[in-house]
């Protein structure tokens, strides 16, 4: 069996920097992420994206993963997405229940798998708990565990929101602390906000200083950030910029690559490795 830390390693074979398309977001987010881009609800538009563009991995759902398992095989690692929910009801008090097994990774001869942690939702108790059974099932059996680790729920929110540096910061600390092997976590927002906990809310910085700390709260595991929503190109690359010279170990950017047409998905992705060769020279 091979060990779990030499598969994260593939993770940055090519590139240095681990560049994973996400396909995660129909279940998380339902139909809407497709209503303007109605090529992207075929699975294949995101696989020829993969394949042509060249990324390290891309993470799917159970249903998808068997149903087009012949298409990307050996020319594109799986991360397995082994919990999710919906976005229907509130996200007062969130929690992704399970929605796969190791066992499932392993048949699909997954690189690793991701796992959805809801930082700070009253149900966190539940939360930590159901991951560690999965940290422990996954590294018994060789798989490295990618945390999507999201401040969520109506604590965070009266702290001052998901989006703040507080609350990024905090999930990447939490990530590490629980055995995560690799973290996603979202950009920080450097808007005030009276009601996030000191000494955060009278701190300034610049975007990059603040990319800075939420790593170096990941205690050293490799962090790679998520794009959000859709963006024009120059703040998209602007984004990727800042977080990959702030020390980031690649990035993840599902709807800002996969709602543009096959075409215009493969170029912005040459761009982003264009910086990551600069990062290089």
């Amino acid at each position: 069996m091979e060990p779990k830390d030499v598969k994260l390693k593939r993770l940055f074979h090519r590139h240095g920097k681990a560049l994973i398309l996400p396909y995660d977001q129909g279940l998380e987010h339902g139909p809407v992420d497709f209503f303007d881009a109605p090529f992207a609800q075929n699975p294949m538009h995101i696989i020829d994206i993969a394949r042509q563009g060249g990324y390290d991995a891309i993470a799917m759902h159970i249903g998808n993963a068997r149903r087009y398992f012949e298409h990307y095989f050996g020319d594109v690692p799986l991360v397995l997405k082994v919990n999710g929910k919906t976005s229907i009801p509130s996200d007062d008090e969130p929690l992704s229940p399970i929605t796969a097994s190791i066992e499932d990774a392993l048949s699909l001869s997954a690189i690793a798998v991701g796992y959805t942690l809801y930082v700070g939702s009253s149900r966190q108790d539940e939360d930590i708990e159901q991951f560690a059974q999965v940290r422990e099932e996954a590294h018994k059996n060789g798989l490295p565990v990618i945390v999507w680790s999201y401040p969520r729920g109506r604590d965070i929110n009266e702290k001052g929101g998901k989006d703040s540096l507080y609350a990024v910061e905090y999930a990447a600390r939490v990530a590490a602390e629980l055995g995560a092997d690799m973290v996603k976590l979202n950009v920080p927002s450097l808007k005030r906000n009276p009601d996030i906990p000191k000494p955060y809310r009278d701190y300034e910085t610049d975007l990059f200083n603040a990319v800075k700390r939420v790593i170096a709260s990941a205690c050293g595991i490799p962090v790679i950030f998520a794009g959000g929503g859709m963006v024009s190109d120059d703040d998209l690359l602007e984004k990727a910029r800042i977080c990959l010279e702030a020390g980031a170990s690649g990035l993840i950017f599902g709807r800002n690559i996969w709602q543009r047409p096959l075409e215009k998905a493969l170029e912005i992705t040459e761009k982003i490795k264009g910086i990551i060769k600069g990062l290089k020279a």
